[in-house]
């Protein structure tokens, strides 16, 4: 029986990342985290967080790809501006779209990536449409998780609730547990360890105490967001996907992709590939065997329309 993409990254040696630094267009300081060796000719792959998230959401993802002894890729994530190790920015109002493409498309300049494959969550896969128009060739094929041309407001208005609002907490069992307390309806089979683990990538340590790992003025961009001005919908920037293979990762209890959404996009593109995954919401963490697999398998799938860099 063949192995799967996971199976192989767990026999082989664990792919350890490391911390790329690179300046923006304005000269702020962004964090890329690095898996692979750039000698790897397989297709490199792009990571794109979501909102308020960062690299951490792809490690696992990341090592099985990077580390996969049949098919080994150069694996980058991307911190935006004001997120993870990133510099946050003096001015809150570059926390938009518009800056956060040109950011992407100074990384993939420094670090000489002219083709990959995209794994977009949320926002990330809201950068990725974009950058269909704006750099097309760049795109050999994109994961979007979690996201698609329609946003639904009940959603956003969930994001709006708690983005630059989550509590300082005094440990990561307090974090995990106020977590789990906030969004355990939309992910109601994670373990303890799921939630310790979600709490260590949501939060990070400073002056003794733990605080989200991302620029509270983040909030800022969300102000103006609500029934009477919700987002615009993206339909011309999907369908910009229409050259290249396309992957959509549900999670079965979103409130940001609807299920009448992915049926949407279905119809625009039939060999559109959709995974749903049971059991949680908005995003989906990429980790677990089936998830991997499917997803490694995809990406592979890519490798025939771009060569890399």
């Amino acid at each position: 029986m063949p192995q799967s993409a996971s199976d192989r990254a767990h026999e082989g040696a664990p792919a350890a990342g490391h911390s790329l630094f690179l300046s923006a267009q304005d000269g702020l300081r962004l964090h890329v985290r690095a898996h692979g060796a750039r000698t790897n000719r397989a297709l490199p792959v792009v990571c794109l967080p979501g909102l308020a998230r960062t690299t951490a959401d792809f490690d696992t993802l990341a090592v099985a790809l990077a580390s996969d002894r049949e098919r080994p890729r150069r694996v980058l994530a991307l911190d935006y501006r004001g997120r993870g190790k990133s510099d946050y920015d003096r001015k809150p109002a570059n926390y938009n779209l518009q800056v956060e493409l040109a950011d992407v498309l100074s990384v993939l300049t420094a670090l000489g990536i002219g083709r990959a494959a995209f794994v977009g969550t949320s926002r990330g896969g809201i950068l990725t449409m974009l950058l269909a128009i704006a750099r097309p060739t760049a795109i050999a094929g994109c994961v979007l998780n979690d996201i698609g041309p329609v946003i639904d407001l009940e959603g956003l208005m969930r994001i709006k609730g708690y983005v630059g609002k989550l509590p300082a907490l005094a440990s990561f069992p307090a974090a995990a547990e106020a977590l789990k307390r906030r969004f355990g309806g939309l992910f109601p089979r994670w373990s303890d360890d799921d939630w310790l683990a979600f709490a260590r990538a949501t939060f990070k340590e400073d002056g003794g105490r733990l605080v989200p790992d991302y620029d509270p003025k983040l909030a800022t961009i969300l102000e103006a967001i609500g029934p009477e001005q919700p987002l615009p919908t993206l339909w011309s920037e999907f369908d910009a996907l229409r050259g290249v293979p396309v992957m959509v990762i549900r999670g079965a209890n979103s409130d940001i992709l609807s299920a009448a959404t992915v049926e949407a996009m279905r119809k625009r593109r039939h060999a559109l590939e959709v995974l749903e995954v049971p059991e949680e919401g908005h995003a989906p963490r990429l980790a677990g065997a089936p998830t991997i697999d499917r997803t490694a398998g995809f990406i592979a799938s890519c490798d025939a329309t771009g060569s890399g860099s």
